[in-house]
């Protein structure tokens, strides 16, 4: 049993049309359809500049860590380069970081479905839409991975689909001056109402916090490496594809949005994408809607579901977790990793049933916080194998090395510490920083297993 447990290896059966999508799916979440609305509030058009700035910097991100798993593709995940780059606590802090970040953000969305569905069946319990939706996401990823990334592709057609159809209308109101409800569309709203910079350079700074919420989950590419037939060309495919995702889903969505509507005429208690349809006059705007955030949301915790057994299995195989979680199913499925994430998140479905959904900003703000120390400690491991292996990947070195990396790590590190310094996310940041020396406590003290001077192979 042992030995056909030692043979069996993460199946690769994730295509490049599936990797082409999850990699989108990763780029578009409910930040983008739901938070949009009060992070124009917040900043107004100058929420575009934010858009392209993070998403800049999250393509140097994905390049870095696209160099690194091209550097051996025979690596399942980007954390064995964290192993070998940054040593075993690092491996170890990372990956229970990553599992916590998607197990955190899926209880959000998870918590978001059970008011979506309440949308069409008000009488139904907010818990019962969870469990439903988690027990059906659960069977699928058991069956094997090429019905993830089938569903995942899916889900990513639909939320694709709602931006275009947004910003095709957007743009063809603000050509020919339509009017619609209250306003007449014209690209002149991105600058007529107060600037560029209505709220000032604060506001303009008080925007990234949300923008980077609405980017949580882009790196997920990175976890398909293990179980993708050709690494080697779809890799770098989806990964050179982001910018025109950017350039596409965020930068113009907002245009479209904002020339529509004057952004200070947008409200924030109801989405921007359904002002827009219910500005031209499209029965059930609302409804269709509902019905897109509801997959974004399903698509969240579907790629939950599939990383957070990953890392596990990850963790598992650099003895940083219980050798049950590397063991796989005859399909090539960590069923028992997958078990253990599923039987987590089973806890949201409790706190629905017992209390209201008032904790989705503090979970929202600690899963973002968390993954953008992942993204930090990702570009560290990317700068560590550069030093040793100076000419890279010779077919797809990462842009401007080193200064992309320098800087991205200044800019996301630049991040944290604004988040610290605003009141309303400080509590989150609290939580994260106890719950990384926690886990730097726990490799110390339960999982070390080698000497301090191995972990760092360049010493």
């Amino acid at each position: 049993m042992e030995e056909q447990q030692h043979k069996r290896q993460l199946s690769r059966s994730l295509q490049s049309r599936h990797i082409q999508m999850i990699a989108i799916g990763g780029a578009i979440g409910t930040g983008l359809f739901l938070g949009s609305g009060t992070a124009i509030h917040t900043s107004g058009p100058s929420i575009i500049l934010s858009y392209l700035i993070v998403g800049i910097f999250c393509f140097f991100m994905m390049r870095a860590i696209g160099e690194l798993l091209l550097s051996d593709t025979n690596k399942h995940s980007f954390l064995d380069f964290v192993k070998i780059y940054l040593g075993d606590r690092w491996e170890f802090v990372t990956g229970w970081t990553y599992w916590f970040c998607w197990i955190s953000l899926a209880m959000a969305d998870l918590t978001a479905t059970g008011i979506y569905i309440k949308y069409w069946f008000p009488d139904i319990p907010q818990w019962v839409a969870p469990l439903v939706i988690l027990i059906l996401l659960f069977a699928s990823n058991m069956v094997n991975v090429r019905l993830f990334g089938e569903m995942e592709s899916w889900f990513s057609m639909i939320k694709v689909v709602a931006i275009i159809a947004l910003v095709v209308v957007g743009f063809a109101l603000a050509i020919f001056h339509v009017k619609t409800s209250g306003s007449t569309a014209s690209f002149a709203h991105l600058w007529n109402h107060g600037g560029f910079f209505p709220k000032g350079g604060y506001g303009f700074l008080m925007s990234f916090q949300m923008v980077v919420f609405a980017f949580v989950g882009i790196e997920m590419v990175g976890l398909t490496a293990g179980e993708t037939d050709n690494p080697e060309a779809n890799l770098p495919k989806a990964i050179n594809s982001l910018p025109i995702r950017i350039g596409l889903f965020y930068v113009g969505s907002m245009i479209a949005v904002m020339s529509v509507y004057p952004w200070d005429k947008i409200t924030t208690t109801a989405s921007p994408f359904v002002q827009v349809f219910a500005g031209i006059g499209i029965a059930g705007a609302a409804g269709i809607l509902n019905f897109v955030v509801l997959t974004a949301a399903m698509s969240a915790t579907n790629s939950c579901l599939f990383s957070t057994s990953r890392t596990l299995h990850a963790l598992s195989n650099g003895g940083n977790a219980s050798k049950r979680f590397s063991e796989l199913g005859k399909n090539g499925v960590p069923n028992i990793s997958l078990n253990f994430s599923t039987l987590v998140l089973l806890i949201i479905v409790i706190l629905n049933y017992f209390m209201p959904a008032g904790v989705f900003t503090l979970v929202s703000g600690v899963s973002t916080i968390n993954f953008v120390v992942v993204w930090l400690i990702l570009l560290w491991a990317h700068v560590k194998y550069r030093q040793q292996n100076p000419k890279g990947v010779a077919a797809f070195k990462m842009p401007l090395y080193p200064v992309s990396d320098y800087l991205s790590l200044l800019f996301f590190a630049g991040i944290l510490v604004f988040l610290f310094i605003d009141s309303e996310t400080r509590l989150a940041m609290t939580i994260s920083v106890i719950a990384m020396a926690v886990m730097f406590l726990a490799y110390h003290f339960i999982y070390r297993k080698k000497p301090a001077v191995e972990e760092n192979p360049e010493e």
